[in-house]
């Protein structure tokens, strides 16, 4: 297993390499710049601004650039933001935190209840159960995600009272006590809530075939054949084996829920990586939006390897070389 982590390690160099071209590309054809996001042209010297874009480095030749900007970022220097005037590190490091609480809390979320429903729903199928649980997924699938954040706002935060509406701390909780750990707990609930159960209905749905599909195979019915436990043939060897999609969901969510948090961190001003990238695709803080798609992009691989190394986990059968 580590010499396959190694060798998947090294794999992902000139995948990363392709990733950093396209993300600078990307940056470089959307229209202006930085110093355009943050300077009225209008209203500035001309001299003044060609005095910046010399100093920024914008006149350079691309391919240098890129390669002042590349290794700035393997060097822990993203760079600094305009809009916030600090150092993009400093920047991430204030917002990754709320958001990887907001992402793990809606990944336990996600797959608890995924893992309960699907199991119920596969081991007795075209039950009024399981139709219950199909319907739940119907409705997870056709309401918009947005429009679920606003109704518990509404119901939850306007009509009970129960979460805050935005917001991840309250105003004069103080870092380190355990009130200000409730709180930030507290502000975290609603929208996990929102980000977690709309993923659950597609895995509820995936376990739920796979249990029922798991259920017909030979080596069930040799279990029964031998008097095995209709809860031990369940929750060992079908639970198991219908776990190996389960475990390529998780690694690929470990990359997509920290994109995915975008349109619940903006709805409940949420203070994380997704509102700030939408904040600074919007002030055209460049610097901002390509070291949060690089980061995105290298935990999108790392989940992939996660996911590779687990599938020898759940399944001894799988080996990795």
């Amino acid at each position: 297993m580590v010499s396959f982590a190694i060798r998947r390690f090294l794999a992902m160099i000139p995948i990363l390499i392709l990733l950093s071209v396209t993300v600078f590309s990307l940056a470089k054809l959307m229209p202006g710049d930085a110093l355009t996001g943050k300077i009225d042209p209008n209203n500035a010297n001309p001299e003044y601004i060609a005095k910046m874009r010399e100093q920024l480095g914008y006149n350079d030749p691309v391919p240098v650039q890129y390669v002042k900007w590349v290794t700035g970022f393997f060097q822990g220097d993203m760079g600094d933001s305009f809009v916030h005037k600090m150092p993009v590190t400093q920047l991430i490091g204030e917002r990754i935190e709320n958001t990887v609480m907001l992402a793990l809390a809606s990944l336990l979320i996600t797959y608890v209840v995924a893992f309960i429903l699907g199991m119920i729903a596969g081991r007795w199928p075209y039950r009024w159960s399981d139709h219950l649980i199909l319907t739940f997924n119907y409705i997870g699938y056709a309401v918009p995600s947005f429009f679920a954040a606003i109704v518990c706002i509404y119901i939850f935060s306007i009509q009970l009272g129960w979460f805050p509406a935005s917001g991840s701390i309250s105003v004069g909780a103080q870092e380190g006590t355990l009130y200000y750990y409730l709180e930030r707990i507290k502000h975290t609930i609603l929208p996990a809530i929102v980000l977690g159960l709309f993923n659950t209905a597609a895995y509820t749905q995936f376990l739920r075939n796979d249990v029922i599909e798991n259920a017909s195979k030979d080596y069930v019915r040799t279990a029964m054949a031998k008097g095995t436990k209709t809860s031990a043939i369940y929750n060992k060897h079908i639970l198991r084996n219908s776990l190996i999609p389960m475990v390529t969901f998780i690694g690929l969510d470990i990359g997509t829920l920290l994109s995915g948090a975008v349109i619940t961190e903006t709805i409940f001003t949420y203070p994380g990586l997704g509102q700030l990238f939408i904040d600074s695709v919007s002030s055209r803080d460049y610097s901002v939006v390509m070291a949060i798609s690089m980061l995105l992009a290298i935990m999108s691989l790392v989940g992939n390897l996660i996911a590779d190394l687990l599938y020898s986990v759940v399944d001894p059968r799988i080996r990795l070389r």
